[in-house]
């Protein structure tokens, strides 16, 4: 599923390539993006939604939405369970804000999130490919079980959310190698909490 917001010019220039005062070209991103990246995966969540969703937790949606837009009552936004609908989850380690914001908007525990921390921790922010680091690391950790759903959400400028879930096929007890395997004992470490920059 790929939601693409390029037609608001919020979205679209939150995150921007610019040269600095000293001929520098680098990434820019705005203050906004937090805000954008939290609208764009609404969108996504709500297109997403019916395909995996069990139905109870559809219509608790459904029925929020209707008293929120219909019949214009200011209640809460209704979030559904999202580990009602997938068992692993594969977040874009773009940051620990964006990590800290996902936890807190998906309601999730830490566990789910694991796999994204470890691997900003290990790696740091690969982009795109962090998604790849993070499946390695459950099927390093064993967590894998046959019918598993794991839900990969990644962003991306212009701006982009994007999702895939996939269906385990068979259960990982073990893997031959992957970028995790030899050091995988070592892991969850304790990762501080970073304190946002005051302007």
């Amino acid at each position: 599923m790929r939601t693409h917001q390029g037609g608001d010019d919020c979205s679209y220039s939150c995150v921007t390539q610019e040269e600095d005062a000293k001929g520098k070209v680098g990434i820019a991103l705005s203050k906004e993006l937090m805000a954008v990246a939290g609208n764009a995966l609404k969108v996504n969540i709500s297109t997403l939604g019916p395909l995996v969703f069990p139905i109870p937790e559809q219509l608790l949606f459904l029925a929020a939405m209707i008293l929120r837009n219909v019949l214009k009552l200011k209640i809460r936004s209704y979030v559904p369970d999202f580990k009602l609908a997938v068992e692993h989850f594969c977040i874009h380690a773009g940051g620990h804000a964006v990590l800290d914001e996902l936890e807190k908007s998906l309601e999730l525990t830490p566990r789910p999130v694991e796999p994204s921390r470890m691997t900003l921790h290990r790696f740091g922010n690969t982009s795109s490919s962090s998604l790849r680091y993070e499946l390695s690391y459950c099927e390093a950790k064993c967590r894998m079980s046959t019918g598993d759903r794991v839900w990969q959400i990644a962003f991306a400028s212009g701006f982009n959310c994007n999702s895939a879930v996939w269906r385990s096929l068979h259960t990982v007890d073990g893997v031959h190698k992957n970028q995790w395997t030899e050091e995988i004992d070592k892991f969850p470490v304790h990762v501080p909490k970073v304190a946002p920059l005051v302007p």
